[in-house]
């Protein structure tokens, strides 16, 4: 397939720059084949039925962003990717000549840092002098927020690009569909008799990568590092002994459920680089909880695959007539897999 045919034309007002004044103040598509229903988020509880399991993904997004010097004395940034251990990271850098390896960089004016190498489009960085990275990024890190989002984050993205249930450190990004949720949301749908379970996928930067290729099965696809904890591989198993419909809050969810499905859902950690396109058999999401997708982007193309390639890109024009607020700190659609 070809990568032009997963466009579409989106007004840059569309594009959420911040979040609603409440969480859970968004609007919901509600996706069944071609039916589509304008609802609100709030109306979550009514559209799921006792024994279903939402799935969640309790990653929590890094500080991820910092800025410094090389040794020449010029500027750079630097986006964490990846912690390899307490005190390497994968990492993009910005700067005007790309540094070079065993050269020095200087964080923050206080963190000495040396690059060891690059793997792929990243670089291997070893912070100096005992630093530990974890401890760096929370004292001079900055929130990345997406490239869309227009503005330098503030004192609430902190609190808001977050999910209420964040708690396994390691995301640059959001899973942004759990961004609706607040405690009152989940009281509710555990009152319902709705199951709550949780996967962690380190959502990375590559995310936000558009598709550069003409045609989408030569994209190479970034990888990922997922847990699926026993108690998540039980509740599905619940679930569908009673019944009920696996619902994946988010495509990172998704991804991780279906990339540990290989003969059977397995418990355990794992990376993931599953390219979910159209023709994809799903093994085990039944709904997917998600919000508005990049145009061209391999998120748009999972969704296309999950929901219909013909029914999901109607929605999207819906979407865009109808003003809905697209991506991170936008609305939401519940989507029912295609038959």
């Amino acid at each position: 397939m070809r990568t032009d045919e997963f466009d579409f034309v989106l007004p840059p007002h569309l594009i959420a720059q911040h979040p609603p004044q409440r969480r859970g103040d968004s609007r919901l598509l509600n996706l069944d084949g071609v039916q589509r229903e304008d609802r609100l988020f709030a109306d979550l509880p009514s559209l799921l039925q006792p024994h279903d399991v939402l799935v969640f993904n309790d990653t929590r997004v890094l500080k991820a962003r910092l800025f410094g010097t090389k040794e020449s004395g010029g500027q750079i940034e630097v986006l964490v990717e990846r912690l390899l251990n307490d005190r390497e990271v994968l990492a993009q850098v910005r700067a005007s000549h790309a540094p070079q390896p065993g050269s020095r960089l200087l964080l923050a004016g206080q963190v000495s840092v040396t690059v060891i190498g690059r793997a792929g489009n990243f670089f291997h960085l070893r912070f100096e002098d005992g630093a530990d990275v974890m401890a760096v990024l929370q004292q001079y890190g900055q929130l990345p927020l997406p490239p869309y989002i227009t503005r330098v984050a503030d004192a609430d993205d902190e609190a808001r690009y977050q999910t209420i249930y964040a708690r396994q450190p390691g995301a640059v990004a959001a899973p942004t569909a759990g961004l609706h949720f607040d405690e009152a949301m989940l009281a509710l749908l555990r009152a319902q008799g709705v199951q709550l379970a949780y996967i962690t996928l380190h959502v990375g930067a590559g995310t936000f990568q558009p598709v550069r290729v003409d045609t989408i099965d030569k994209h190479l696809m970034h990888s990922e590092r997922y847990i699926i904890p026993p108690s998540t591989v039980e509740a599905i198993s619940q679930a569908r002994a009673q019944g009920g419909r696996i619902v994946a809050v988010g495509t990172t969810s998704l991804r991780a459920l279906e990339s540990a499905a290989q003969g059977g859902l397995q418990a355990g950690a794992g990376e993931t680089n599953i390219f979910i396109t159209p023709g994809y058999q799903f093994k085990i999401v039944d709904m997917l909880l998600t919000n508005f997708h990049l145009p061209k982007s391999t998120l748009l193309m999972l969704v296309c695959a999950f929901g219909g390639m013909k029914n999901m890109l109607a929605a999207y024009r819906h979407a865009v007539e109808k003003e809905y607020r697209f991506f991170s700190y936008g609305d939401a659609m519940l989507i029912r897999k295609a038959s």
